[in-house]
């Protein structure tokens, strides 16, 4: 029974709504006046007419039982600092349906409303215990099962939940990216690590439907069923009408949704187990029978607020929160078990108050467990490392039949041809990748016919075909998040994105859900990746600011990300070596960028010198993570720098040079991300002065993390200098080379270092 609302001052702010509804749950079951029928056998409808059996319900009303409990628990005790996490599912606890009706091997993206959900799911293994992992999490206490102490996170390893944090539709790409791969593993032959007939879960509220994420990845799901390749995708849009305190129009879900082709749209009552069971089965049969996207609309409720610090009696009235909470599905799930006969109110309350204690007790006992206490135990899933391993992945060498059924004999090997430029020797590198790793997909924006904007991936669709070698639609979040679902897959995704502008558009499926993966699921699940990106400036002027974007920045800030950056062929393909290998061997994701002005550049000093083309480097040799290149040993200035600001400093060393007499020595860092401060600092040691070249802007480019490298070993006293870009974006034609660093203006910072000296 709804409490009355003249019992209650909205005026207090501290009233407790959490108690309320605990209360009225009580008094709904103590003052039941229907009529309590005889139990009919657990196979037998728990409604006349419902496709819910009695066990089917009484076990679905257990998982909604334990997941109200789990909220009250979480309530009571933040204010203890036992648990540290207060975003419930309260109201929502009918997504334990969808856990029902699905497999505990089809891979679930789940927001953060889905204790149903968990608990439900956790009957589909033995021995596992939904409650004290649960309780594991809440307290961020190292014992638990998921994320080991670093997040509150729905997630197990062993029933296929992938952990997501705080996600507000970002990780919809992904799920669909895993539901295209498991197809696409099949025609691979590559073996799955689930059943083949897989579906994939993808959960979210109806206000995150709106995000442009979501959006992307209903486009794209669209556009793959559109062209009748299998998607078997099941959006469930939980909708309970709001957004924290922003209200979701009338009938919005169903009226975007609904008619919308190749989106398959199902409806089911998410309040009530007996009508909304047989909707949810029928969605879940379709999605995997016809492997179409398929979405799920399921009427939910908010009860208690989004979180324990959002007092709704500050924005809501009291006869509207009364009304929601009447509108409880507990309240619905136990007129139901009264009904049906399958408790009397004293056992059902009695089965209420002993998951109670249950979840508090194990509350309790996970609170005084020990807690994540060092940064070396809190870092240590973040980034793997395993150097041995990753070198001998990196120089493995054993697919030599393979290679020379790909180039076409022995005297065609890349290694037999005479030095080329980088462009030429990236593409060698991406077929002996492909040769090597069967499992590896190339896809993006142009990738496949085409070769690619510039080229650099000519031949590849011929040699190794559609399902390895593939073009996307124009969208960098979809692509992304398909590189995530076959890195899920077990699969080794080699996505392009076209120029490093339009990474930014799509940054948070790195930042976000990609290298934050291993972090929250304690190195439990792994997305390893190479991302290829078209990068930075010197066109000479060509494509303004979009196709000469240097923010390399925006990279710097991603933590557990790597990013390389070669200047020339040859470094090009050991890096995408070490980088293959630390993706197959540690998981990591890294980003390849490759600097666009530099592709078909063969010349250094002189037209027609041909000295920066190079020879590609045998299969035995792999460039070594953190390891920079140096030219020269000159011990009077060294210039740091990367990208087109090698050759630049080459040109310009050889001006200074002969200017001043001095030894020059350049050192291209080539790893950017993380920087390896001690091999900068090795170099700078005896340097009598430094120049650091660095094409990013001046406010957020390289140069400060290396500056500060220098400063932290007690080399901030030296002669030092920084030529950057400016803080602009690139304009066209030659006013872009005004804005980025030039020959002559590292040869004006040398000459400033005289007076400095």
């Amino acid at each position: 029974m709804a409490t009355h609302p003249d019992t209650i001052d909205p005026r207090h702010k501290g009233f407790n709504r959490a108690a309320i509804v605990d209360q009225n749950f009580i008094e709904f079951v103590q003052q039941w006046r229907g009529n309590i029928g005889t139990p009919a056998s657990f196979d037998a409808p728990v409604l006349p007419g419902s496709a819910c059996s009695a066990g089917d319900f009484m076990e679905l009303f257990e998982s909604q039982m334990i997941s109200r409990h789990l909220d009250l628990m979480a309530r009571v005790l933040r204010v203890k600092n036992k648990v540290f996490y207060t975003i419930g599912s309260s109201g929502h606890e009918g997504n334990a349906m969808v856990a029902r009706l699905t497999r505990y091997t089809d891979p679930a993206f789940l927001h953060y409303r889905s204790g149903g959900f968990m608990a439900e799911r956790f009957r589909k293994l033995p021995g596992m215990d939904p409650v004290m992992d649960s309780a594991l999490s809440f307290a961020a206490s190292k014992g638990d099962p998921i994320s080991g102490g670093r997040h509150k996170v729905w997630g197990s390893k062993p029933l296929w939940v992938l952990p997501q944090t705080s996600t507000i539709a970002s990780h919809l790409p992904k799920a669909l990216g895993t539901a295209v791969a498991i197809e696409q593993a099949r025609r691979m032959d590559h073996p799955l690590p689930v059943p083949d007939d897989s579906i994939v879960i993808c959960s979210f509220g109806d206000a995150s439907a709106n995000h442009a994420t979501a959006q992307t990845a209903f486009n794209a799901a669209a556009w793959t069923a559109y062209q009748k390749l299998p998607a078997p995708v099941l959006f469930v849009c939980e909708d309970n009408g709001i957004g924290i305190s922003v209200k979701t129009p009338y009938n919005w879900i169903a009226a975007n949704f609904q008619d919308r082709r190749d989106l398959d749209y199902f409806h089911a009552d998410g309040i009530d187990l007996s009508l909304g069971y047989a909707e949810v089965m029928q969605a879940v049969e379709h999605c995997r029978l016809t492997r179409r996207p398929t979405f799920l609309h399921l009427r939910t409720t908010r009860i208690m607020g989004h979180a324990g610090t959002d007092f709704e009696i500050e924005w809501r009235s009291i006869e509207e929160l009364v009304a929601v909470e009447a509108g409880d599905p507990l309240l619905r799930s136990a007129a139901i078990a009264l009904t049906s006969g399958l408790y009397d109110q004293a056992v059902l309350l009695a089965r209420y108050e002993a998951l109670r204690a249950r979840c508090f007790a194990a509350a309790e006992k996970a609170d005084a467990l020990p807690k994540l206490d060092t940064l070396a135990e809190i870092m240590q899933p973040l980034a793997p490392y395993s150097p041995q391993a990753v070198q001998t992945e990196a120089t493995r060498n054993d697919f030599q039949q393979a290679r020379l059924q790909i180039f076409g004999g022995e005297a065609q090997l890349p290694e037999k041809q005479p030095p080329r430029h980088l462009s030429i020797l990236i593409n060698q590198a991406l077929h002996d990748v492909l040769c090597k790793y069967p499992e590896a997909l190339l896809f993006g924006e142009d990738v496949a016919r085409k070769g690619g904007v510039y080229t650099v991936t000519k031949g590849l669709f011929k040699n190794f075909k559609g399902a390895r070698v593939f073009n996307t639609l124009l969208d960098e979040t979809m692509i992304l998040g398909l590189a995530q679902g076959y890195a899920n897959m077990g699969l080794l995704p080699l996505p392009e994105i076209q120029y490093l502008a339009y990474f930014h558009n799509a940054c948070d499926q790195i930042r976000g859900e990609a290298c934050s993966l291993q972090f929250f699921s304690n190195d439990q699940y792994r997305n390893p990746m190479v991302v290829r990106i078209a990068s930075l400036g010197y066109q000479r002027g060509f494509g303004g600011h979009f196709h000469n974007d240097n923010s390399i920045t925006a990279l710097r800030d991603i933590p557990g990300l790597v990013v390389g950056c070669p200047c020339r062929g040859d470094d090009a393909a050991t890096m995408l070596r070490t980088m293959m290998a630390l993706a197959r061997m540690d998981g990591r994701v890294c980003l390849f960028l490759e600097p666009i002005a530099l592709y078909m550049t063969k010349d250094l000093y002189d037209p027609g010198d041909g000295q920066w083309q190079f020879s590609y480097p045998s299969l035995d040799q792999a460039m070594p993570w953190g390891e920079g290149r140096v030219y020269g040993a000159g011990e009077d200035l060294v210039i740091f720098s990367f990208g087109n600001g090698v050759p630049m400093s080459l040109r310009a060393a050889k001006s200074i040079e002969a200017k001043h007499g001095w030894q020059v020595r350049v050192v291209d860092l080539r790893w950017l991300v993380p920087l390896n401060e001690a091999y900068i600092v090795e170099q700078a040691r005896k340097a009598k002065r430094i120049l650091i070249v660095d094409e990013g802007r001046h406010s957020a480019g390289m140069g400060e993390g290396i500056i500060t490298a220098l400063v932290e070993a007690g080399l901030g006293k030296r002669p030092l200098r920084r030529v950057s870009g400016a803080d602009t974006y690139t304009p066209l034609a030659g006013a872009a080379l005004q804005v980025l660093p030039g020959e002559s203006s590292i040869i004006a910072a040398a000459d400033r270092l005289v007076d400095e000296s």
